[in-house]
């Protein structure tokens, strides 16, 4: 006898049976009970979710034989029941919407639907993939769909809903098969192994479970292919073998690496890694799910349940590398696996992308702020050498939009010389360098380097509040009260501002960190006789003496006094106008 896979052989049978959609299976139950069964259904979600073994199911309570009528618990037992788990029976017809997609098969099924089941209360309809109908199938089935026989049911699965037609939605009553939770994948996987006599590592299961994002058919394949590969027990090493994934112990040496700046080390680690035979994109997914884990236990504890490691060596292992990164480094180095997987796929050198991707983790310590860089230029250039360890170029970001990663604005490590504090560690000492404070602020210091002042705002912790005050500009100052005007067309962050007082508490004390004083911060609207700051001013453009004159100076030379006395006197008209001064373009 032939074998028979875990997903047909342990698929469900009755709706009490159906793993992760158990609301589903309660509305029909009671659909049923109550007889209000509607002559249509959809039933939407992704592959491997049970739609088609709830279609089945609901076929099964329709038509069970041992019944009088429709009943929410089919006896599995009588021929229609065995039937239709088999997919056999000749009164539910299970039709492939990729196979049949011309409208030629929806009108046979049509002709068919007329005629009273064989032997069954309903011919059932079942029709898969129903997307992939054509659209003139589509409007073939609309009549039919809304007004069947009395005696057909259609009951149709999709994986893509947003592709079927709104008018056959509305006909339907829909369902939305949600993802199974792991915690329910990794039940159904040990009821499987005990009835097969099986065992396995917990943490086996709840990796499978996890591989699996919410498809129980997924789990039930990988589960079929290491009970190939096993002799009695499974092993989470004989999963990293079947899947071609690095151990767990490989990618904590590796990122360890990476912690440490160690770009000797992180180099040979991916060359014994890659000597195993492991795929490229498969490593880069490693590190992306690594980086991620250490992301959750940094922020929500080491007794986290949103991370699956049921081994407390490699748990307790990563805590303590969680510790080593900043929370900014860590969501940096995920966007960069991410960049990485995504270009070896579509990159004959994937081994060179790799590599300097992950010198460039590992050296993100060496990379400095641009912005930082120039203003110690302007200080000397003993403040520059300090600031890119004694070099003479600095370590820039590939990709960047003028401005080169930085860890953090007090995660920044620099080399000064002996006796001398890096600029980074004083706020104000950073401040002073690109401002010049004068003895006594005033308002129109402030309005002048403004654009200046909101620089300092455009780090990794604060660029949110930079967006913010953008379009600002200040319209009051005394005493250490500063107020800034927003334009009329920029109504809506002054009203964010309004709304998170704790961002304004945020830019009060950095404006104090760069002032070198107190600062209280007032919002309002800037007005149309507001200045606003220097930098942002724009000079109007010059023409030059040849350029053409404008409309409204043309007005003005025909309405001048002396042009009209000479037109009376000589008795002309004026062809031609021309300027003979530069003067500024009138608006």
């Amino acid at each position: 006898m032939s074998y028979t896979v875990l997903a047909r052989r342990y698929r469900s049978n009755t709706f009490d049976e159906v793993v992760g959609q158990e609301a589903i299976a309660k509305t029909l139950k009671n659909a049923i009970a109550t007889d209000r069964v509607a002559h249509a259904y959809l039933f939407s979600g992704t592959r491997g979710v049970g739609k088609t073994t709830m279609a089945r199911i609901l076929a099964k309570a329709l038509n069970c034989l041992n019944f009088d009528k429709p009943t929410p618990t089919p006896c599995c037992q009588c021929e229609s029941c065995l039937a239709i788990s088999e997919g056999e029976d000749i009164d539910v017809l299970e039709i492939d919407g990729a196979s049949n997609t011309g409208v030629e098969h929806i009108r046979q099924l049509r002709q068919n639907a007329i005629y009273r089941p064989a032997r069954a209360r309903f011919k059932v309809y079942i029709i898969d993939e129903v997307h992939m109908l054509s659209v003139s199938a589509f409007n073939a089935l609309l009549k039919t769909l809304e007004e069947p026989p009395e005696h057909v049911k259609f009951i149709l699965a999709t994986t893509e809903p947003n592709k079927v037609l709104p008018t056959i939605l509305s006909r339907c009553q829909r369902f939305d098969f949600r993802n199974i939770r792991p915690d329910d994948i990794a039940g159904q996987l040990k009821k499987i192994l005990a009835g097969e006599g099986l065992t396995a590592e917990e943490v086996l299961i709840r990796r499978i479970a996890r591989l699996a994002h919410g498809s129980m058919r997924d789990a039930l394949s990988l589960l079929d292919q290491l009970l190939s590969m096993s002799d009695g027990k499974l092993t989470l090493d004989m999963l990293a073998d079947l899947l071609g994934t690095p151990r767990s112990q490989q990618i904590i040496d590796l990122v360890e690496a990476i912690a440490k700046g160690n770009l000797a080390d992180a180099l040979q680690q991916i060359d014994q890694t890659l000597a195993e035979g492991l795929a490229l994109d498969q490593l880069a997914q490693s590190l992306q799910d690594h980086f991620r884990d250490l992301l959750v236990l940094r922020n929500c504890g080491a007794d986290t349940e949103l991370i699956d490691l049921e081994d407390k060596n490699i748990r307790e292992k990563l805590v303590e590398q969680s510790h080593q990164f900043d929370e900014a480094v860590l969501v940096y180095n995920i966007t960069v696996m991410e960049e990485l997987r995504r270009s070896i796929k579509s990159s004959g050198a994937g081994r060179a992308l790799l590599e300097a991707a992950i010198v460039r983790l590992a050296a993100s310590e060496r990379f400095s702020d641009t912005q930082s860089l120039l203003e110690q230029l302007q200080s000397g250039p003993n403040a520059a050498a300090a600031a890119t360890g004694g070099s003479k170029t600095a370590f820039p970001e590939t990709g960047g939009r003028g401005r080169s990663y930085s860890p953090g604005p007090t995660d920044r490590k620099v080399s000064a010389p002996a006796g001398q504090q890096p600029p980074q560690n004083n706020p104000q000492a950073t401040a002073k360098q690109a401002l010049v404070l004068p003895g006594q602020l005033s308002l129109e210091y402030l309005r002048n380097n403004w654009p200046k002042i909101l620089e300092k705002f455009y780090l990794p912790a604060k660029q949110h509040l930079a967006v913010c005050l953008k379009p600002s500009a200040p319209i009051g100052w005394q005493d250490g009260n500063l107020t800034i005007g927003f334009k009329d067309n920029q109504t809506g962050m002054l009203n964010f501002l309004q709304d998170h007082s704790e961002h304004i508490e945020q830019i009060e004390t950095t404006l104090t960190e760069i002032l070198g004083q107190p600062i209280k911060l007032n919002l309002g609207n800037l007005s149309e006789d507001d200045c606003l700051p220097t930098a942002n001013k724009k000079e109007k453009p010059t023409q030059p003496p040849g350029a053409k004159p404008s409309q409204k100076e043309i007005n003005q030379a025909m309405s001048d006094a002396r042009v009209k006395q000479v037109q009376e006197i000589l008795g002309g008209k004026v062809c031609q106008i021309s300027r003979t001064n530069p003067t500024a373009t009138e608006s």
